[in-house]
C-alpha cells in the first residue's frame, strides 16, 4: 500500500493563500521563482501541517517504507484553462496567469529536499511540464499522448534521469478511470535470481529515445549501452522497447526475458489521480505506467492535465551532474 495523506479544505485554503503570494512566473525566471518560494519557507509562512507531512514523506523514503506517496486535496490554481491540443505549451503561456500549482510543487520539492530537474530540449527547459494529450502524438508511447503507457522510467534513454517524479492533477474527470501504476524495484528483485541480477547489471542493453525526445533533438535516437539494474534496486527499463544490444552474450537475452516475467509477477500499486491529487513516486527505484480502465467520454479524457516535476534524490545527487547545467542554471540539463 502507498502512504496516503489528505488535506482538509481548511488546510488546503490556508496553503493556497501562502502560495498565491509568491508573485513570480516560473516560466520566465525559474531561479527567481524558486527563491521566492524559499523566502516563504524562511519567513515561516508555510503552515506547520504541510511541513510535517513533507517531513514524514522524506523520512519514509529514507527508511525504505515507501517510494510512492499520495497527497489529496492539494491547492491548485482557481482557474485551470483549457489548452489547445495542437500546441498546449504555447497556449499555456498565453492563458495561464497564476502559478499556485507550480508554487505547490516547488514547495513540496524544497521541503522534501529533492532539487528539481529540467531538460533544455523539452518544454523550453521548463521545470514544470504538462502531461497532456498532444494531437500529433495520439496513440504513441509517450506521456504526451492519449494512449496507455507500458511500465517504464521517464527518460529511460537519457544519461541524466530523475530519481523522483511528482504528478499533480490539474484536470481529471471523475467519470473516467485512468490509473497510474507503480511497481517498487524491490518487488522486481524478489522475482529475479542472483544470476539474473548479475547479468542485468552488465551494459548489455539499449533503449530507443521516445518520439517526443526525438522530435525535440534529432540526435537522440538510441541510448548508449546500459545495464537494466543499477544500485540496489534501480531499474533502467522501458517495457517492449529496451532490448539486448548487438554482440551481447546469450545470457543477456535470457536475463531480459526474466525481467519481463518479473514485471508481470511483481506486486504493484495503482492510483487514480483526481483533480488536486499529488502522486509522488520513484522514477528509478521503481517503474510506472498509465492504464485506461474505463473511458466513458474519450474527448473529455483527452483533456486530462497533470502538472509534472522531475527531481533528484537529494542535493548531492544533483551536484553529480553540475557539469551538465545549461547557462549555469542548477538542475537544467543541456541534453
Amino acid at each position: 500500500m502507498k502512504p496516503f495523506y489528505a488535506l482538509s479544505d481548511h488546510e488546503r485554503d490556508a496553503l493556497y493563500r501562502v502560495l498565491e503570494s509568491v508573485g513570480k512566473n516560473p516560466f520566465e525566471d525559474y531561479p527567481a521563482f524558486s527563491r521566492a518560494v524559499a523566502d516563504v519557507v524562511d519567513r515561516g509562512e508555510v503552515p506547520a501541517f504541510f511541513t510535517q507531512v513533507c517531513g514524514r514523506i522524506r523520512a519514509e523514503r529514507e527508511a525504505g517504507v515507501s517510494d510512492a506517496h499520495v497527497l489529496r486535496n492539494c491547492p491548485i490554481d482557481a482557474h485551470v484553462p483549457d489548452l489547445d491540443p495542437d500546441d498546449p505549451i504555447a497556449d499555456k503561456y498565453a492563458k495561464k496567469k497564476t502559478f499556485v500549482a507550480e508554487a505547490f510543487l516547488e514547495l513540496f520539492a524544497q521541503l522534501v529536499a529533492t532539487p528539481l530537474l529540467a531538460y533544455a530540449t523539452r518544454f523550453n527547459g521548463d521545470f514544470f511540464t504538462d502531461v497532456v494529450a498532444i494531437n500529433r502524438y495520439s496513440g504513441m508511447q509517450t506521456g504526451f499522448s492519449d494512449s496507455e503507457l507500458v511500465f517504464h522510467n521517464d527518460r529511460t534513454a537519457h544519461a541524466v534521469r530523475a530519481d523522483f517524479i511528482s504528478l499533480l492533477g490539474m484536470r481529471c474527470s471523475d467519470a473516467d478511470f485512468i490509473y497510474t501504476g507503480f511497481v517498487d524495484g524491490r518487488s522486481l528483485l524478489a522475482h529475479l535470481s542472483e544470476e539474473q541480477q548479475a547479468v542485468l547489471r552488465q551494459p548489455c542493453f539499449i533503449t530507443p529515445f521516445d518520439v517526443f525526445s526525438r522530435d525535440s533533438n534529432s540526435r537522440q535516437t538510441v541510448s548508449e549501452r546500459h545495464p537494466i539494474l543499477e544500485n540496489h534496486h534501480s531499474f533502467r527499463y522501458l517495457d517492449t522497447c529496451t532490448t539486448v544490444a548487438e554482440g551481447s552474450p546469450e545470457e543477456a537475452v535470457r536475463a531480459l526475458l526474466a525481467m519481463k516475467n518479473a514485471l508481470v509477477r511483481a506486486d504493484k500499486v495503482r492510483h487514480r489521480i483526481l483533480t488536486g491529487d499529488l502522486f509522488a513516486l520513484a522514477n528509478q527505484d521503481g517503474l510506472h505506467s498509465r492504464e485506461k480502465m474505463e473511458i466513458n467520454d474519450p474527448a473529455r479524457a483527452r483533456r486530462r492535465w497533470l502538472l509534472k516535476t522531475y527531481a533528484f534524490r537529494d542535493q548531492s545527487a544533483a551536484d553529480r551532474y553540475s557539469g551538465h547545467w545549461l547557462d549555469g542554471v542548477p538542475g537544467r540539463v543541456a541534453d
